[in-house]
This record gives C-alpha cells, sequence and structure tokens, in this order.
C-alpha cells in the first residue's frame, strides 16, 4: 500500500512538472513571437517614416459613387435555420439575392470560405425590410459610416496628405462625413443609397458553419450607383483639377443590375472616354472588387484594363479576374490564405495576359497604356508588382504602408500594439510555385521586414519586361473591429506613397 502511495504521489508530482514545464514552454514562445512582432513592427516603421513628403500636395482624383454603410454583427442579425444548407456546395453560385432564402445561403457559403463578398439585391421591399429590421431590433448594435469605395479611398488620399477630388453624388447629411477639404463633383440627392455590412469575426460560429477569418458580407440595393451618374460631374471638374492620379473604382456596382439593354455599355464607353482623355502624365488606376458577372468582367477587359497602369485587389478578385482573362469564366471563393508562391504566380499571369494584350494592339487603339502596377492585399501579406522603370517609385514603401494601415484600420487604432496582433505569414516562401527549378526561397527577417527583388517576365518571343516584386508581412489585428472598407484604404495608402 505504501508503494502504491509513493507511486501515486510521484505520479502527481510529474504530472504538475510537465505542466509546469509546458506553461513555461508556451510562455517562451509566447515572448519570442511577441519580440518577433516588435521587431518586424519597429522595421515597418522605419520603411514608412522614410518618404519626405513633397512640398506640393499630389492632386489624387477619385470616382464614382457614394453610400451610406450600416454595419452590425452578421451572426447576430441572420437566423440560422437547418434547411439553408440544402444546395450549398462547392460550386455554389447565386448573382442576385432575391429572396430571404438566398441571402441565407450565399452568407453561409462565403461565411465558412472566409471570402468578402458583394451582392445585389433587386427586390427593393425586402431590402428595405431587411434596413427597418436592423434599426428596430438591433439598434444598439448598428454603426453608420461614410461608404463606396471612392469617397473611402479619397479620405485615405486626404489623410496621407493629397488634393483630392471626388465624383459622387450625396446627400447634405452624407457630404457633412467627408473631410471638408475634399472637393466633390456632383449634385446633391434627397436620399443616399444604403449598404448593409454584415461583419463577422476569425471563429464566429453560424448553425454548423465557423468563420476561418474575420471578413463581411455586402448586400445592397442601390439605385443611383449602378448608373454612375456622377461621371459627368467628375468630368468637367477634371478638366482643372489636372490630377497626377486617376482612380476609378465602384464599378462592381453594375454586376447583375438590371439595365436597359445598351446602357450600361453606354456608360461604360463614357468611363473609357473619361479615362483616355486624360493627360499622359496622369497615372490610372483601377480598384478591383466583388464581381460574378462574367458579361461585366468582359466589359471591363474591353472598356477599363486597356486604358490603366495600376491594379488593386484581394486574393478573391485576384483569382477571379485570371480566370476571366485565361478561362472567360468566373470564380467565387478560393483559398482566403494563399501561399505567396501561388499569388505571385496569379499576379504574373495577370500581368503578362495584359502585356500581351498591350503589344499585341499598340498600333490598332490610342491612349492604351501598358500596365505597370499590381497590388495585391491578402489576410497574411502585402504584394506589389511594378515594372521597372516606371513612374511607380518607392515599391517597398508603398507595400510597408499598405501592411500598417491593414492593421490599424481593421483594429481601428493609429498606434500598433504588438500584443494585439498575430503573424499568419511563414517564416519563408517561394516565389514560384510553377517551377520548382526556377523558384528562389526568399527567407524573411524581421530586422528587414520588407524582401524586394527582380525579375523579367516574358511578354512573347520578342519582348520581356523587367519587374521588381516586395512582400510585406501584415501584422494581423487579432481582434477585428473593421473589416468592411480595409481594400480601399490598403490600396489608397500604398498609392499614396509612390506619387
Amino acid at each position: 500500500m505504501t508503494s502504491v502511495i509513493k507511486y501515486m504521489s510521484l505520479l502527481t508530482t510529474c504530472s504538475v512538472f510537465a505542466a509546469l514545464i509546458s506553461i513555461v514552454w508556451q510562455a517562451f514562445l509566447s515572448l519570442k513571437q511577441l519580440n518577433k512582432i516588435t521587431t518586424i513592427l519597429t522595421g515597418l516603421l522605419a520603411i514608412e517614416s522614410s518618404l519626405k513628403r513633397p512640398l506640393q500636395a499630389p492632386k489624387v482624383a477619385v470616382g464614382y459613387g457614394a453610400c451610406t454603410d450600416l454595419l452590425l454583427h452578421a451572426t447576430e442579425f441572420l437566423n440560422y435555420t437547418n434547411d439553408l444548407v440544402k444546395g450549398i456546395g462547392p460550386e455554389f453560385t447565386v448573382n442576385e439575392v432575391n429572396d430571404k432564402q438566398e441571402l441565407l445561403q450565399t452568407f453561409a457559403y462565403y461565411f465558412q470560405n472566409g471570402a468578402a463578398a458583394e451582392r445585389i439585391m433587386p427586390n427593393t421591399e425586402l431590402f428595405r425590410e431587411l434596413i427597418q429590421i436592423a434599426k428596430s431590433r438591433h439598434r444598439n448594435g448598428i454603426q453608420w459610416f461614410l461608404g463606396g469605395n471612392a469617397p473611402l479611398m479619397g479620405t485615405r488620399f486626404h489623410l496621407e496628405g493629397a488634393n483630392v477630388l471626388l465624383g459622387a453624388r450625396m446627400s447634405r447629411k452624407l457630404r457633412r462625413l467627408v473631410p471638408a477639404d475634399i472637393k466633390i463633383a456632383g449634385d446633391e440627392i434627397p436620399e443616399d443609397d444604403i449598404h448593409l455590412i454584415l461583419e463577422y469575426k476569425s471563429g464566429d460560429t453560424w448553425g454548423p458553419f465557423k468563420a476561418p477569418r474575420a471578413n463581411r458580407y455586402i448586400l445592397h440595393s442601390d439605385q443611383n450607383n449602378p448608373h454612375l451618374n456622377s461621371v459627368e460631374h467628375f468630368d468637367a471638374a477634371l478638366r482643372s483639377f489636372q490630377p497626377r492620379l486617376l482612380v476609378i473604382s465602384g464599378l462592381q456596382m453594375m454586376d447583375s443590375y438590371r439595365f436597359i439593354p445598351g446602357v450600361r455599355e453606354a456608360r461604360l464607353l463614357k468611363v473609357q472616354d473619361q479615362i483616355t482623355s486624360q493627360a499622359p502624365t496622369t497615372l490610372q488606376h483601377f480598384e478591383m472588387a466583388s464581381y460574378v458577372e462574367i458579361e461585366l468582367l468582359q466589359l471591363l477587359r474591353q472598356y477599363v484594363l486597356p486604358y490603366v497602369d495600376s491594379l488593386g485587389m484581394n486574393e478573391q478578385e485576384l483569382e477571379n479576374l485570371r480566370q476571366v482573362l485565361t478561362h472567360g469564366r468566373t470564380t467565387l471563393a478560393t483559398d482566403w490564405n494563399p501561399r505567396v508562391a501561388t499569388a505571385l504566380d496569379q499576379m504574373r499571369s495577370v500581368f503578362q495576359i495584359l502585356a500581351q494584350d498591350y503589344f499585341r494592339n499598340v498600333t490598332g487603339l490610342s491612349h492604351r497604356r501598358l500596365l505597370t502596377r499590381i497590388h495585391v492585399h491578402t489576410l497574411a501579406y502585402q504584394a506589389l508588382l511594378t515594372v521597372r522603370d516606371s513612374r511607380w517609385e518607392r515599391t517597398q514603401l508603398a507595400a510597408a504602408k499598405a501592411a500598417l494601415t491593414a492593421h490599424r484600420h481593421v483594429c481601428q487604432t493609429d498606434m500598433i500594439n504588438p500584443e494585439a496582433a498575430s503573424l499568419v505569414l511563414d517564416d519563408s516562401f517561394a516565389t514560384t510555385a510553377k517551377d520548382k527549378d526556377a523558384a528562389r526561397r526568399i527567407q524573411f527577417s524581421p530586422q528587414q521586414p520588407v524582401p524586394c527583388w527582380n525579375e523579367t517576365i516574358a511578354v512573347n518571343q520578342q519582348k520581356s519586361l523587367p519587374i521588381e516584386i516586395c512582400v510585406a508581412p501584415v501584422l494581423v489585428c487579432r481582434v477585428a473591429k473593421k473589416t468592411a472598407g480595409a481594400g480601399d484604404n490598403i490600396s489608397a495608402a500604398a498609392l499614396s506613397q509612390q506619387l
């Protein structure tokens, strides 16, 4: 009996000792990771502070449209029902949301994939009903914000020191949310379009589904923005403003909208005329978004993509664009955290195809531009590809700025606390997943957190282009407070460093 007691006592002592060792080891690993994040943050801040402000603020013009964002927590607003899982598979697709069942099904699909999505609800009565439910039953949990790609990007450019012209029609009430120094080209309207922003956090559950990352599902029933009614006002203002950079955004509002035949093409032709009428010295950027309608994406390839210098998008939009360019089809939710090598290969593919289009038609269409910049923002990292010796300078700085802005926006803070951040990016990554013999292994250094390197991309048998690629780690916000508008702020912040 005594030996049994001694054995049990020894066993208990060993268990306690093992638990203590585990606690100490976990504390050591946590401290090591915290030191690593702090070192990375110091390096990113040092790169950010290296930019010397120009004596004269760069002029940036941003179009089109504006709205009011009504933001609330998705899983508290939407009631899960068992019936909704029927019909949701890997190829599930709905271009527009016509009833509550389709709303729940589309949300479930994107929620479980952690993918950002934006859908139109042509059923205006149902949309108004949802807005009223949000106002009445969830009034303590809703927030109202200035919305729309153009106003959010314009505000970020303004915060970064630019002189901004915004092409948008809005109410007097919404105008008060725009910084007073931003010039607005667009008449006043009595009522703004409303976007319902359903946000969720990493780890949130909804029925059997669990969100792998923080993101948002956006629902709208816009009547003003799909027609790009601010284009004409914007056009008149651009002539005297003469921007250094013109940003085209908000065209996803045309996605799946029921236009009279020919109207959408006519509006996009007006956008094309506006882009091509700018001075050759004006840089031009197109901000991608959540598109599902293949016809619209094909129209964008015709009317917009051949005439811009720069593209900005997230990982979902990157793969969607690549699929359109290579296979003539769209894709829905893709990997929410793609490996760096995968994203870089997709960027090279998009760049190569659009460059081939340029050199194939350079003498056939006037005002065409060679794409010289692609910025992809993901949860874990920022990736920038620029053509060397183009007008896009300071690529490393832009990547660092984008990474810092990602944390600041999602955490809604100006001061970054290393304890409020986590790292998702691996300690090293391959430069390509296609050719293992040609792939380089980039070792990630916390002391020099934004690696850059040079490559050459073969456009055709006669033409190759030298490029620079930079990748910056994102200090991912542990407790996301706002994901809506993150891409707009990230993209604008990066562009602001390269003007």
